[in-house]
């Protein structure tokens, strides 16, 4: 009988908050997602399926882990996996463009925005400008787990996507309420590693949010949450 499977989903690194561009990885965001590699190296990790969305910011991380890892790799894109438009979702209660956050008052002003334009979508109240509805957003997400369970029982399996699905993935298998997915949401941190175990019927949650990688007192400043 195969062992059971292992799901690591991993956010991706700290992107261009505030930039014309953020589907960007930053210089940090770089160095985040080739630590991570280091890390997986270091535990002696193989993944036997690489999965990303098809966002740059992902693919930006999948290539700084894999470098870090000093291995190459082919990847399946999964659109599924790709974050929503957080700009979209804020218009829906706040017409008015935002300025870009320059001060803590103003950063905590626009995640309060988010919060509640998260809580309308989810709740199928408001429809974001180019985007899908809330089940069929979170239907990718479990169209990907579903794959995985599918198809890899018994391996060892990395995702890189954004902290929207990956909290909602967490959500599904944890049968949490979407004010809680949304809270999880905005905890996820750069470059995080959230653990599932796997069957072929169900996922169970392992680890959330972790980052040990940057555990140590030279990466203190490297823990980012955008």
């Amino acid at each position: 009988m195969p062992r059971m499977g292992t799901l690591y989903l991993v956010r991706h690194g700290q992107a261009s908050f505030g930039a014309d561009d953020y589907d960007q990885l930053s210089d940090l965001g770089h160095k985040q997602s080739v630590r991570l590699g280091e890390y997986f190296a270091w535990k002696g990790l193989h993944f036997d399926a690489l999965i990303a969305g098809t966002l740059r910011r992902h693919k930006q991380t999948l290539e700084g882990i894999l470098q870090g890892m000093n291995r190459g790799g082919e990847h399946l894109a999964w659109d599924g996996l790709n974050e929503y438009d957080s700009e979209a979702v804020i218009a829906t209660v706040h017409p008015h463009k935002l300025q870009k956050p320059t001060s803590p008052e103003m950063y905590r002003h626009h995640f309060r925005l988010l919060r509640d334009g998260l809580a309308q979508w989810m709740a199928g109240v408001v429809s974001p400008r180019g985007m899908p509805s809330y089940d069929d957003f979170a239907a990718g997400v479990a169209g990907a787990l579903d794959h995985v369970r599918a198809n890899h029982y018994g391996n060892t399996v990395l995702i890189v996507s954004s902290g929207g699905p990956i909290a909602t993935a967490v959500g599904q298998v944890l049968a949490t309420s979407p004010e809680t997915t949304i809270e999880l949401n905005l905890r996820i941190r750069n470059s995080s590693i959230t653990e599932f175990a796997f069957t072929p019927k169900r996922h169970m949650l392992v680890g959330f949010n972790g980052v040990p990688h940057l555990d140590a007192p030279e990466y203190r400043d490297w823990v980012t949450y955008s």
